[in-house]
């Protein structure tokens, strides 16, 4: 008993200056950086602009290759005009030039694209004549005069050329027009042919803005400048005078397709100038056309051909585009200085 009494618990050891030994911390007491709060973040922030680059570098790639693919069509679809056509011709055919649609200056039937197929086919050695290839109820009297009166020189220049002129469905008004500078013209049975008239209209709509107390406000330098105008009363003197310059472009409507029909017309059939139309087969009768006969029949019996090559000019997916754009930018423009001046139209 007295010896455990007097021993004591044994001190921590000690160096010889009687500093104590710093005491190791417990394993818990910190938690390394990588466990922390902070670390994770960083961490995430990290992922995902590794993950964004790796995104932003995919659709790099992709655009470039879109850019590089574009470019690539842009440049096939811009190569020479009609390389391969002109490779794969045959020795001798029909140059074949088509009158579609409406004849108008902005359409496909537009005097600039039928002339400028009608020269190429002109110079062009293996081609044994023309075929124009009608299917049109007409349109600007101006465009098909442009036309009948080049195909006149273009003949003058090369007289045994022949230029024949085929209608299909419709064969009318401006679209007769050009026809009758063809030497021949020929049509279907079923085909309609003449409306040899000028034709102007309009709406009136005076009784519409009294019943909605509407009143038109204009004004004008001179007498008759808004005659047309449609929101005013019909004017029996102004009727006349535009009824005139109606009957001017009807006359010489009808000395160009006599100057290109000749004694073929029958003159004496009524109303052969009063705008109406015919079938094909009344057409042969009375003179405006020739015959039955369709673009390969005339190929094959006038022109010892069964080749039938396409002259007509289609515009490039580009120039259409181009055309597109530069209508709209235009349109634009135009919208723009008519809101700030006066017009003189």
């Amino acid at each position: 008993m007295d010896n455990m009494e007097n021993q004591t618990p044994e001190s921590p050891s000690s160096d010889q200056s009687g500093a104590s030994q710093p005491q190791t911390p417990p394993a818990n007491s910190h938690r390394p950086a990588e466990d922390s709060k902070e670390w994770k973040l960083i961490e995430k922030v990290l992922t995902g602009m590794q993950s964004e680059q790796k995104r932003a570098r995919r659709w790099g790639i992709f655009f470039k290759s879109l850019t590089f693919i574009y470019l690539f069509a842009l440049l096939w679809m811009i190569r020479l005009p009609g390389e391969d056509a002109q490779l794969s011709r045959p020795d001798s055919y029909a140059a074949v030039i088509e009158v579609n649609g409406v004849i108008a200056a902005d359409e496909d039937a537009s005097a600039d694209r039928i002339i400028t197929a009608l020269r190429d086919a002109f110079e062009d050695e293996s081609a044994r004549g023309v075929i124009l290839r009608i299917n049109s109820p007409g349109g600007s009297p101006v465009q098909s005069g442009y036309v009948y009166d080049e195909i006149k020189r273009l003949k003058e220049t090369r007289p045994d050329f022949p230029v024949y002129a085929v209608i299909m469905d419709l064969g009318a008004s401006g679209a007769y027009y050009i026809a009758a500078a063809a030497d021949e013209i020929y049509a279907d049975k079923a085909s309609l042919v003449g409306s040899i008239g000028v034709v102007g209209s309009g709406f009136g709509f005076t009784g519409l803005m009294e019943k909605l107390g509407v009143e038109r406000r204009q004004y004008t330098a001179g007498e008759h400048k808004g005659f047309l105008d449609p929101f005013q009363p019909e004017n029996p003197d102004e009727k006349a005078f535009w009824e005139g310059v109606l009957k001017v472009t009807h006359n010489q409507f009808i000395e160009q397709v006599k100057k290109g029909r000749g004694d073929r017309l029958q003159l004496d059939t009524p109303d052969l100038f009063s705008g109406l139309v015919w079938s094909g087969e009344q057409a042969v009768e009375i003179g405006l056309i020739d015959g039955l006969a369709s673009s390969s029949q005339v190929a094959r019996e006038k022109l010892n051909t069964d080749e039938l090559v396409s002259f007509t000019r289609q515009p490039k997916p580009w120039e259409d585009l181009i055309s597109r754009l530069g209508a709209s930018f235009g349109q634009g423009i135009a919208t723009f200085m008519n809101e700030q001046t006066i017009e003189l139209r």
